[in-house]
């Protein structure tokens, strides 16, 4: 039973004490789950040994960037070493921050691939079986012996079918080609924001749009995933808006035909440092400021989800959400967060890909290539703030994701005090990331189930 990363099997399962086999036809065929196929000395190669020609995997494989390949491989290895056909059945689908991603597959006795199913898609596979060549291995292989214990366990039993004729055409099966990385992560958080919304009773999101990346790319997922006629934008603006983020949110609009609403929040911004005024009196202007206007913000999206029943979609990447540079019950507010285990980096890689699709742009050029700002104060940029996100992510990748100490990441390159800061800033933000909405998990290593730290610690790193 996995119990590691997002799996808690062993809470609410306990193993199984027999082994099963079932004749069909003259055929032995045997039925294992998950996790019994990944171990070289589990359960698939007891099955083998005691007779079984047939593996059949049934499985809930979540999807993260790479695993398919990798699982594609181990399923090759598998196959080859115990002489089997093997056949591995994923589901498809989202639930809660995972993502099933389907890519079913069947392999011959050495491993190569007969048949694969569609990524991200239910799909059906049909091969026809060369069991005389299975048969073959199996008598000239080396033979496998069984320990005692598992011996006794073993069940063989004969599942009566109706016969039919047999025929000698012979069934040309379907592989589906393996995606592109990218287009991957883009298929896995369409499903996933499309299953997250409809599986919990919603028709309708609703986005807080602001000229940036992180919203557009939001605002087109969603609008692939629900249709256009589904998805809200709700525009915002400040005093310290630029003309250019008015012109890209309408642009962008109006490219997704999706309808956006604008409610400027400079009248509530005044009212509140009006009312904080005195308390406040003698101390200079923060990011208190900046983030009373964020929460301002976060009341107007949670009270247009509270009176049209919309579900708001939090538009903050991995990057933020690693370092803290987020606003608690302010753009955190929401309730799914599509791009949570997104980088920054990929986040531009997702959005020029989406781009790529028929023969209009959905993202504005511009809002591309201006630097990133949050524009909560005048002339604000995020690299005031953080490093550039070309050294910030694999920074954050070797932390987060590689478990990576600050002297492995300072001996890759990385400039020490740029490092210890970066740490710092994850260790120091677990508090806000516990209270943030889940997120689709698309990375080896999500904020969430994958890493489960104290808030309360003693961290040192030197």
């Amino acid at each position: 039973l996995p119990n590691y990363g997002v799996f808690d099997e062993s809470r609410y399962f306990r193993p199984g004490r027999r082994l099963p086999l079932i004749r069909l036809r003259g055929t032995v065929v045997a039925v294992n789950i998950c996790e019994d196929v990944w171990l070289p000395e589990g359960p698939t190669g007891f099955q083998a040994a005691a007779g079984a020609e047939v593996i059949v995997n049934i499985n809930a494989s979540p999807f993260h960037l790479g695993k398919s390949r990798v699982r594609e491989q181990m399923l090759a290895t598998r196959a080859r070493e115990n002489g089997v056909v093997l056949t591995y059945t994923n589901a498809v689908g989202g639930q809660d921050e995972l993502v099933f991603d389907g890519n079913s597959v069947i392999l011959d006795h050495q491993g190569e691939v007969i048949a694969r199913g569609k990524a991200f898609e239910e799909d059906l596979i049909v091969a026809d079986l060369n069991m005389e060549a299975v048969a073959r291995t199996k008598r000239t292989g080396r033979k496998k012996l069984l320990p005692r214990r598992v011996a006794s366990a073993v069940e063989v039993c004969a599942a009566p079918l109706p016969s039919v004729q047999k025929t000698r055409v012979r069934m040309v099966p379907a592989v589906a080609a393996v995606l592109d990385p990218l287009e991957e992560v883009y298929r896995a958080l369409t499903l996933g924001v499309r299953d997250y919304v409809k599986k919990n009773g919603f028709t309708r999101v609703v986005i807080g749009l602001s000229g940036g990346v992180d919203s557009a790319l939001t605002a087109v997922l969603a609008v692939d995933a629900l249709g256009a006629e589904n998805v809200r934008g709700l525009f915002m603006p400040s005093p310290y808006t630029s003309q250019d983020s008015h012109a890209d949110v309408a642009e962008l609009g109006n490219r997704l035909a999706i309808s956006v609403r604008t409610i400027p929040i400079t009248t509530m911004f005044d009212t509140y440092r009006h009312a904080l005024a005195e308390t406040f009196e003698g101390r200079a202007p923060d990011t208190t400021e900046e983030n009373l206007q964020a929460r301002i913000r976060g009341n107007l999206l949670m009270a247009f989800s509270n009176k049209f029943g919309h579900l708001v979609l939090t538009t903050g990447n991995k990057s933020e959400m690693s370092v803290g540079y987020a606003t608690l019950y302010g753009d955190m507010a929401g309730g799914f967060a599509v791009i949570k285990d997104v980088p920054k980096t990929m986040v531009y890689g997702l959005a020029r890909l989406r781009n790529l699709r028929g023969t209009t742009p959905v993202i504005p050029k511009r809002t591309l290539d201006r630097p990133p700002t949050a524009e909560l104060r005048p002339n604000q940029k995020d690299e005031d703030s953080l490093p550039p996100y070309e050294i910030l992510d694999p920074i954050l990748q070797a932390y987060v994701e590689e478990d990576r100490s600050l002297e492995e990441i300072v001996e890759a390159g990385y400039d020490r005090a740029s490092v210890a800061r970066v740490i710092a800033l994850v260790d120091g933000s677990e508090y806000k990331r516990r209270q943030a909405p889940i997120g689709i998990k698309i990375t080896h290593r999500a904020l969430g189930k994958d890493r489960r730290m104290p808030i309360t610690n003693g961290y040192r790193n030197s």
